[in-house]
């Protein structure tokens, strides 16, 4: 009996290991079998991600390399290219040479004359009478007659569309008295503007030999303006008058009802030329501006503006060749900005910049006010660049910061520096940083317990540091 139960404990013994390792088998056979999809499935998926990454991904990752500006060949004296809200300089040739502008120098009489209309000083209704200046004025010009009458609205229009000379003298001299005069006020806002080349002998741009003798400026300096500077105040046009196109962008314009033919834009660059057969091979999607110009001295020049895709861009070509050239020229600059660059926005206006929340300003009834930034800032950056490597500098203003505030109220800045592949330059901006809220000034009650919480706590520390 005894032995019967020692051989049924040996062979249930024996069946127990057989079933454990059949059973073992079977679950690494199932754990095998389970993981091989696994494994296969995460091969796949990694060839995927090295060897056919999607293009919009690879896109969005890689930046678009910018060809040389020696790659364009352009046939120019001198070059330049801005994005004019920020002022960046994506392209510049000779940009700070000066050189004769001819009818680009209208620039500066389009932007005062507007100017003065936008300060209330004129209105584009107001009639005035044409003088003797403007009357024996030559070049481009709509054959005003001594005591011929018209508003400003429709000489301007003249000036801007058609280059006419004699309206742009009569507009000089209803404004400020005598061209000279209004000569002076053009060289005031070239300074002003920081144009650091620029002198204007006349409002127009012609040589000083071509003005009526009696005109003429005392000092015999001819009118020079250097690219930069005709991108300049280019600038203040487009963004001081963002109506600018109302006037530029017209492709012809009727002065008067007698006259036989319209005055044609000289600019044959405008997108409204798509569809006009003679210009059609120069129009350019989303150009509305500028101006023209062409002296013997100055050869053909064309400050040009453009915007497409929320951004703008101002191009000036000096001393091409030929009337056409200065458009086939500008295209390869303005292809050049828009086929390699693009905005890209480094904060929000009224934005909170991290690590710098609030500011501290004393007797306020919370003295930790929020601070934010006070506009946005952008940089124009090669396409698909990475601006997660944007450095940010603050620097406050905390001495000083008594309640009561205004909402706001200036506590200090912000500088944000770039550098992107394709870009020779370190892009820089500082922007203010305001109060987001009225800072109250605290009741004296809360000011006396918070004077007296701040004695007690430096007595407390005082203690503390004796050991």
């Amino acid at each position: 009996m005894e032995l019967n139960l020692k051989h049924h404990k040996t062979l249930r013994a024996r069946q127990n290991f057989i079933r454990k390792s059949v059973a073992s088998v079977m679950l690494l056979n199932m754990l095998c079998f389970s993981l091989a999809p696994v494994t296969v499935l995460a091969e796949g998926e990694q060839t995927e991600s090295t060897s056919t990454k999607p293009a919009a991904v690879q896109a969005a990752t890689s930046t678009t390399k910018i060809p040389s500006v020696e790659a364009l060949d352009l046939q120019v004296r001198s070059a330049v290219l801005i994005e004019p809200v920020s002022g960046q300089i994506l392209l510049d040739i000779n940009s700070d040479v000066a050189l004769p502008p001819a009818s680009m120098t209208k620039m500066m009489t389009e932007y005062i004359v507007a100017d003065l209309v936008k300060q209330g000083k004129f209105a584009w209704d107001d009639v005035l009478t044409v003088q003797k200046n403007a009357a024996q004025t030559v070049g481009s010009r709509i054959f005003l007659a001594e005591g011929d009458q018209h508003t400003i609205k429709e000489l301007y229009i003249a000036m801007a569309v058609g280059s006419a000379n004699d309206a742009t003298v009569a507009l000089a001299e209803h404004v400020a008295g005598s061209e000279q005069a209004f000569v002076k006020m053009m060289n005031d806002e070239a300074k002003r503007m920081g144009m650091t080349t620029a002198h204007f002998a006349n409002s127009t741009g012609l040589s000083i030999a071509d003005m009526p003798k009696e005109f003429r400026p005392a000092d015999g300096q001819e009118t020079v303006m250097s690219a930069m500077d005709a991108a300049i105040l280019a600038k203040y046009i487009v963004t001081d008058h963002p109506d600018f196109a109302e006037f530029t962008a017209i492709p012809k314009y009727q002065f008067r009802k007698r006259d036989t033919a319209p005055i044609i834009n000289y600019n044959w660059m405008l997108e409204a030329n798509k569809n006009v057969t003679n210009f059609k091979q120069f129009a350019y999607e989303g150009l509305d501006g500028l101006k023209t110009g062409h002296t013997a001295s100055a050869l053909y020049c064309f400050t040009g503006t453009a915007e497409r895709n929320g951004m703008r861009l101002v191009s000036v070509v000096m001393g091409t060749s030929s009337d056409k050239a200065r458009f086939v020229e500008t295209r390869k600059v303005l292809d050049f900005g828009f086929n390699n660059f693009e905005p890209k926005q480094i904060i929000a206006p009224k934005a909170t910049v991290a690590g710098t929340e609030t500011v501290t300003v004393k007797k306020a009834k919370n003295t930790e006010v929020p601070v934010v930034s006070g506009e946005a800032l952008s940089f124009v950056v090669p396409k698909g660049a990475d601006t997660s490597t944007v450095e940010a500098k603050v620097n406050l203003t905390e001495e000083g910061l008594v309640a009561p505030l205004k909402q706001g109220t200036k506590v200090g800045t912000v500088t944000y520096s770039y550098k992107a592949d394709g870009l020779n330059e370190t892009l820089e901006k500082t922007v203010d940083l305001i109060t987001a809220e009225d800072a109250d000034k605290a009741g004296w009650f809360k000011l006396l317990l918070r004077a007296i919480g701040e004695f007690f706590s430096d007595l407390f520390n005082g203690i503390k540091n004796l050991f």
